[in-house]
C-alpha cells in the first residue's frame, strides 16, 4: 500500500466515525506520525499486499525489505561458494556472537552470557532443569498460574522429573504479577521462580529488579521469560542481578517464523549450573569425539546440537535498526503507540461494550494492549478476511501488538476503526 492510498483509506474511515468519536483522532494520529523520529524506518519493512493494518508484531514481526537479497547472498556466497569452510570462517562462533549482539542491544548484559540456539521451549527446559538441580535441598518451583502454556508445561515436567512441587502465583489479571505476590509465596524451599517480564495476555510489565531482589532474598534463582519484552522494553539483566533468562527472536526482533531463541546465563552460574542435554556442541572440544561428555566452561555450554545458521539471518538487520536508534527511543515510540491505542479504544470501542484488559499506566505496560468482547473470536476472522491482522487470545481477547519500528499511529487507528466496524 502506498502512503497516498493509506491516507485515502484512513480518510474514508475518519468520515465513517462521525457521530461516534471525536474527529480529533485522525488529526492526532497524523500529528504523532509527523513528529515521530522513528517514522523513516517504516519504509524498511516489506509490504504485505491486501493488509491495511498489521497489529500482530508482538507475535510475528514483519520481514525487512532487504531480507530476500541477504538470504540470496548467503546461499550464493557463504553457503554456495565457501561451502563447509564457512563453519570455520564464521558459523562456529555465530551463536555466541549473535547472543552478545542481542545482549548489547536489548538486554543490558555484558558479552559472554547470551547464546542463540534451539527453541524457546528447549532453552526453558535446559535452564529450569539446570537451576533446580543446582539448588539441592530446595524443592519448589514458583510460577504464575496464567503464564504462557509452554512455561507452565515445562515447569510441571521439570517438577515431575525432580520431585519438586509447583507453587502457583495468581495475580490480578490486568495488573500482572506484583512484588507482593512473589514475596508471599517464596521461602527457604524455593529453588526457582519463573515469570514473564511482559504478560502475553494483558501486556502487564513486571518489576524485574524488585522481584529478582525478593527472590534472591529467599535464596532462590530467578528465570525471566523475555519473549514479549525483548526489543521493545529496556532492561538491565546484569545490573538487576538476573540469574537466567530466555527469549524468542521472531516477535520484536523480526527473526522470522521459528527463528531460534536465546538464553542468558549469568557468568557466576556458568560451570556451576549444568544443562541436561549433553550434545557435542556443548563439549569442551567439539571435534575430540571422546567417549564421555566434558562441558565447555563458557556460555557455549548451553548448546547441544548444530545451530540453525540460516534461521539466524533475519534478526540481524532488526538488531542493527534497534542499535541505531537505541532501545530507549524504541520504548518511547511503543508507549506513544499504546497510549494512542487506549485513547482510540475509549472513543471507538468502549461505547460498544468492549473491555480494556490492559493497564492504562504505560509504565506498567509492555508493547501491546488487549481488549475483550464476547464476539471477538468471530470478529477476528472477519478482520483477517478484510486485511486487518490482530490476534485472538482465548476466551475473548484481541491483542493489538504495535511493533514500534514498523507501525504508525495511523495504521493503529485503521485497525481499531476496523474492530469498531466489525462490531457494528
Amino acid at each position: 500500500m502506498t502512503e497516498a492510498t493509506a491516507t485515502e483509506s484512513i480518510d474514508d474511515e475518519h468520515r465513517r466515525i462521525a457521530g461516534i468519536s471525536s474527529p480529533d483522532l485522525l488529526s492526532e494520529a497524523r500529528r504523532l506520525d509527523d513528529a515521530d523520529p522513528l517514522a523513516h524506518h517504516l519504509a524498511a519493512f516489506a509490504d504485505a499486499p491486501g493488509v491495511t493494518a498489521y497489529l500482530d508484531g508482538n507475535s510475528l514481526g514483519r520481514p525487512l525489505r532487504d531480507l530476500p537479497e541477504k538470504v540470496s547472498a548467503f546461499i550464493r556466497e557463504d553457503w554456495g561458494t565457501r561451502l563447509i569452510r564457512s563453519w570455520d570462517e564464521q558459523w562456529m562462533q555465530l551463536p555466541m556472537q549473535l547472543g552478545d549482539r542481542i545482549a548489547e542491544v536489548a538486554l543490558g548484559a555484558a558479552a559472554g552470557q547470551t547464546v542463540v540456539a534451539d527453541s524457546t521451549s528447549v532453552l526453558l527446559y535446559k535452564l529450569m532443569r539446570a537451576a533446580v538441580a543446582g539448588q539441592p535441598g530446595r524443592d519448589e518451583i514458583v510460577i504464575e498460574a496464567g503464564n504462557f502454556p509452554t512455561d507452565r508445561f515445562i515447569a510441571a515436567g521439570v517438577a515431575q522429573e525432580t520431585g519438586a512441587t509447583l507453587r502457583w502465583i495468581e495475580p490480578d489479571a490486568v495488573a500482572g504479577v506484583a512484588v507482593a505476590d512473589v514475596a508471599a509465596v517464596v521461602s527457604e524451599r524455593t529453588a526457582l521462580v519463573v515469570l514473564s517480564h511482559v504478560d502475553y495476555r494483558s501486556g502487564a510489565l513486571a518489576d524485574m529488579p524488585a522481584i529478582t531482589s525478593v527472590v534472591h532474598d529467599a535464596g532462590a534463582l530467578m528465570l525471566w521469560d523475555l519473549c514479549h519484552s525483548v526489543g521493545v522494553v529496556p532492561m538491565q539483566l546484569d545490573a538487576w542481578g538476573v540469574d537466567l533468562a530466555v527469549g524468542c527472536t521472531y516477535k520484536y526482533l523480526n527473526g522470522g517464523p521459528g527463528s531460534p531463541a536465546f538464553a542468558y546465563l549469568r557468568t557466576e552460574h556458568q560451570g556451576t549450573l549444568t544443562q541436561p542435554i549433553h550434545g557435542w556442541w556443548g563439549a569442551a572440544d567439539i571435534f575430540a569425539m571422546g567417549p564421555e561428555y566434558a562441558p565447555v566452561g563458557g556460555i557455549r555450554q548451553l548448546l547441544s546440537g548444530t545451530p540453525p545458521v540460516m534461521s539466524m539471518l533475519a534478526m540481524q538487520g532488526m538488531l542493527d535498526l534497534i542499535a541505531a536508534e537505541g532501545i530507549t527511543a524504541v520504548r518511547a515510540k511503543s508507549v506513544s503507540l499504546t497510549d494512542f491505542a487506549v485513547r482510540a479504544y475509549d472513543e471507538l470501542l468502549a461505547p460498544l461494550g468492549v473491555r480494556l484488559l490492559s493497564t492504562r499506566d504505560a509504565a506498567h505496560r509492555g508493547g501491546h494492549i488487549t481488549i475483550g468482547h464476547d464476539s471477538f473470536q468471530e470478529v477476528t476472522k472477519k478482520l483477517w478476511g478484510d486485511g486487518v491482522i490482530p490476534d485472538f487470545r482465548f476466551p475473548d481477547g484481541i491483542r493489538l501488538g504495535l511493533s514500534p519500528l514498523s507501525t504508525s499511529h495511523q495504521e493503529t487507528l485503521r485497525g481499531i476503526v476496523a474492530v469498531r466496524d466489525a462490531l457494528t
